[in-house]
């Protein structure tokens, strides 16, 4: 049997270990605080001109599909996700009224146009950082894609019944307060993507260091427990589906985290 590892360079192979070693995710600290203090942060500016100009491409259809300012040939479809929003929309005639909470400047929106397109109303609401609401009011807001400084700002004009969380709860530094706003709102449809869960220990804090062909940034980034994550929903929610997300393993220290994604609806 030949081995792909054949077809690789040795000093490719060498290069790939050296940045799994230096970039990914690190650390157990105690507290949110002594991450930050362990990062070296980032700027958002930067990050901001890199999103945008990455994702102007594919909406002018200079490029396919952009994920964390990376350009791609093709799209990598998370289907579970895609499935989720047209099994909402059916349930509501053909309708989809959702909000994207920090969901950058309508990355998903537009990875997912293709097979949202049809539907008679289509409503995608972005909450992001006041800067990135500025940027995408000013080149990615459409009759469909309206961006927001807030939860509540966003709930009072559009009235959204889902929430889609595509890796945001890590690098909130209170990921249950968030959650129990979920709850307290009556989201009807809560979905999940991209997000690590540990099967076992208690949640951990970590630094990810994000490799400087993406841009330069570290920050904190939460690794929750899975069942303590689901015990918590299921007392509003029924889990309707779950799944494994596009990065599937993640190696840590010590333990191994699994990038899921999850599907919700409110109990009756």
């Amino acid at each position: 049997m030949i081995s792909f590892k054949e077809f690789i360079p040795p000093f490719a192979v060498k290069l790939f270990r050296r940045m799994r070693q230096h970039y990914g995710f690190f650390g157990n600290y105690r507290s949110w605080e002594g991450a930050q203090l362990a990062s070296g942060g980032y700027d958002s500016q930067l990050i901001l001109a890199k999103v945008r100009d990455a994702l102007l491409k594919v909406k002018n259809g200079e490029a396919v599909y952009e994920r964390d300012s990376v350009l791609f040939d093709e799209v990598e479809y998370s289907w579970p996700l895609l499935a989720g929003l047209l099994w909402i929309a059916s349930l509501n005639g053909n309708k989809l009224n959702l909000v994207d909470f920090g969901g950058s400047l309508g990355s998903t929106y537009y990875q997912n146009l293709s097979f949202l397109a049809h539907l008679p109303e289509l409503r995608w609401s972005v909450v992001e950082q006041q800067n990135f609401v500025e940027c995408g009011k000013q080149y990615f807001e459409t009759d469909q894609v309206n961006f927001y400084n807030s939860l509540d700002e966003c709930y009072a004009e559009q009235h959204p019944d889902t929430i889609l969380l595509c890796s945001v709860l890590p690098y909130l530094e209170k990921p249950y307060e968030l959650l129990q706003e979920i709850v307290a709102r009556g989201f009807t449809y809560v979905i999940l993507d991209r997000t690590p869960f540990l099967m076992t220990g208690e949640d951990r804090i970590t630094v990810q260091k994000v490799p400087p062909q993406i841009y330069e940034a570290s920050y904190p980034a939460w690794f929750l427990n899975e069942g303590k994550f689901l015990r918590f929903m299921k007392q509003s929610y029924e889990l309707v589906a779950e799944f494994d997300a596009l990065s599937g393993e993640i190696a840590l220290k010590g333990e191994t985290a699994h990038e899921k994604g999850f599907v919700f609806r409110k109990r009756v």
